[in-house]
């Protein structure tokens, strides 16, 4: 891995931004600094960066909601900064999709060594090195197909956009049908062992895909965590363990 990554900040307070970029210069990364979300969400649709360091309190568009926006397009790494220091605002940040979550006042060093580690991770999962098992040309459960070597989804025989997150959990569900797996092993299959966030944040990933696919045939298991059920049939309610 290279540090020829394009890293965005996203800061209000411009002293920040350039302590912050200054310091991503040094270990040799490009950097943008924004003073809003309206700025960025701009960049985002012409030159998207390689990831987002994003303070949450922003003047119009705030980062949470910036946060969801990129979310629901891509999985490229975010890091929020905020002075808010409750749990609450911490989970709410996880559960929109940031990869990580620091406290202002916060050491340079430390944000850096962050940065590094979730472009580590990143490099990991997008790259062709390390393969698992192949996958079979196609997999066909009921009205959902998926092409795991073109990473395409098809529901009803229409073509469906996910982000890389959202194919792998698909994925995951769609070769065991009818196993339940907990959120932790949700957590380790998508976001890798080393994530120390919410496992909540599996929660708002199915919720992104029953977005997008309607009719979803993954469901709840109360106390456990999800399946995919292939019964022939669509459902998706919510069901109890037998445990």
């Amino acid at each position: 891995m290279n540090n020829n990554y394009l890293i965005a900040v996203v800061d209000d307070d411009l002293n920040i931004r350039n302590l912050v970029e200054a310091f991503l210069q040094k270990e040799n990364y490009r950097t943008v600094g924004l003073g809003s979300a309206e700025e960025a969400w701009e960049l985002w649709k012409n030159s998207p960066p390689d990831m987002w360091v994003l303070d949450i309190m922003l003047p119009g568009m705030d980062g949470y909601e910036f946060c969801r926006r990129i979310r629901s397009e891509a999985e490229v790494p975010i890091i929020m900064i905020s002075a808010r220091d409750n749990e609450v605002d911490k989970i709410l940040g996880l559960e929109l999709g940031s990869d990580d979550y620091l406290v202002k006042p916060f050491s340079p060093r430390e944000l850096v060594a962050r940065i590094k580690r979730q472009l580590q991770r990143w490099y990991k999962m997008n790259s062709s090195e390390g393969h698992a098992p192949a996958s079979p040309e196609s997999i066909d459960i009921g009205h959902l197909q998926l092409l795991p070597e073109e990473r395409r989804v098809f529901w009803q025989g229409e073509e469906v956009d996910l982000t890389s997150k959202e194919f792998t959990m698909l994925q995951v569900f769609a070769e065991n049908p009818n196993r339940a797996f907990t959120r932790d092993e949700l957590l380790s299959y998508v976001w890798g062992d080393d994530y120390f966030g919410s496992d909540r944040a599996v929660d708002h990933l199915i919720k992104r895909m029953r977005k997008k696919i309607g009719h979803l045939p993954i469901e709840a298991v109360w106390g456990h965590g999800y399946r995919m059920r292939n019964d022939g049939g669509d459902r998706h309610d919510e069901t109890r363990s037998s445990n």
